[in-house]
């Protein structure tokens, strides 16, 4: 399998790594990152910025290693400033959401709401996930 087709927000991280999430959140998030799981640059960052027990930092570090770390290129720079300009929400959430978009993920996220008004972005609330039987 090739790249993650979806892109974990910082609190679905922070959620699942801490056990946090509904039994179907854990097992799709399981099975998102069962192959290489992808995250933004943003998230990088505001997962090992977490200020929790050193046991959780090494946890957050080991993750950020296995994951694809999408960094910031032209398009999602130029995504990123169209995104601001007519949402004007806050420039990690806007870019964020300008990852996921120039690189058609689902973004997995709780805050639906920061997100939702978005135009071409798809979303995932992995504590809202249906258990299928």
């Amino acid at each position: 399998m090739g790249r993650s087709e979806y892109l974990i927000d910082s609190n679905a991280i922070i959620d699942f790594l801490g056990g946090r999430l509904p039994d179907s959140g854990m097992e799709f998030l399981s099975q998102v990152i069962d192959d290489k799981p992808s995250i933004s640059v943003i998230t990088k960052i505001e997962v090992l910025g977490y200020n929790g027990t050193d046991q959780e930092e090494l946890i957050f570090k080991s993750f950020v290693g296995d994951s694809e770390v999408l960094g910031l290129s032209e398009g999602i720079i130029d995504l990123c400033i169209q995104i601001r300009k007519s949402y004007r929400i806050k420039l990690p959430d806007a870019l964020i959401a300008a990852t996921a978009i120039n690189n058609d993920f689902i973004l997995v996220t709780r805050n639906i709401s920061d997100f939702n008004f978005i135009e071409n972005l798809e979303l995932i609330n992995p504590h809202k996930i249906k258990k299928s039987n």
